[in-house]
């Protein structure tokens, strides 16, 4: 099997450190409080919608040192289909599709589930968690930061 070599546009951390930085203070915040394994799931989740290679294959490693099962990896992309997760991994998964595609809305109802299963201060930060996760696929798609690039 022969593979493409995708040319990365630009290493955005050593083009804008302070940015870079303060993108990663954010990410240090928003996990705070979150199960680990959830927090993966989210950012996984996320990353695939978004199509960031990058961050695809980095959370799914910290998703399996958090203790993930291969099964509950592979069935993520279609885990409206899937018995393999709690009710409230699936509104967090639910939320992170509807925050991510965000031209289309959060609808109260998938945002009232999400507050059913997290108390307040747990769903801000899942919030955060969402956007975080979001601002780095965009980082990394637009400037073509692949698996394996620096």
């Amino acid at each position: 099997m022969t593979t493409v070599q995708i040319p990365q546009r630009m290493n955005f951390g050593s083009v804008a450190p302070k940015v870079f930085k303060a993108v990663l203070a954010l990410d240090a915040a928003a996990r705070q409080g979150l199960d680990p394994v959830l927090l993966e799931l989210v950012q996984i989740r996320a990353s695939q919608i978004n199509r960031c290679a990058y961050c695809i294959e980095y959370h799914t490693g910290d998703a399996r040192k958090a203790g993930e099962s291969e099964d509950r990896i592979h069935q993520l992309s279609g885990w409206e289909d899937s018995s393999l997760y709690t009710a409230k991994e699936r509104a967090a998964l639910a939320l992170t599709e509807a925050v991510t595609r965000l031209p289309d809305g959060v609808p109260d109802a998938v945002y009232d589930e999400a507050a059913q299963h997290f108390a307040e201060q747990e769903l801000a930060q899942l919030i955060a968690v969402i956007f975080t996760v979001n601002a780095w696929n965009r980082m990394n798609v637009t400037t073509r930061k692949t698996p394996g690039a620096a």
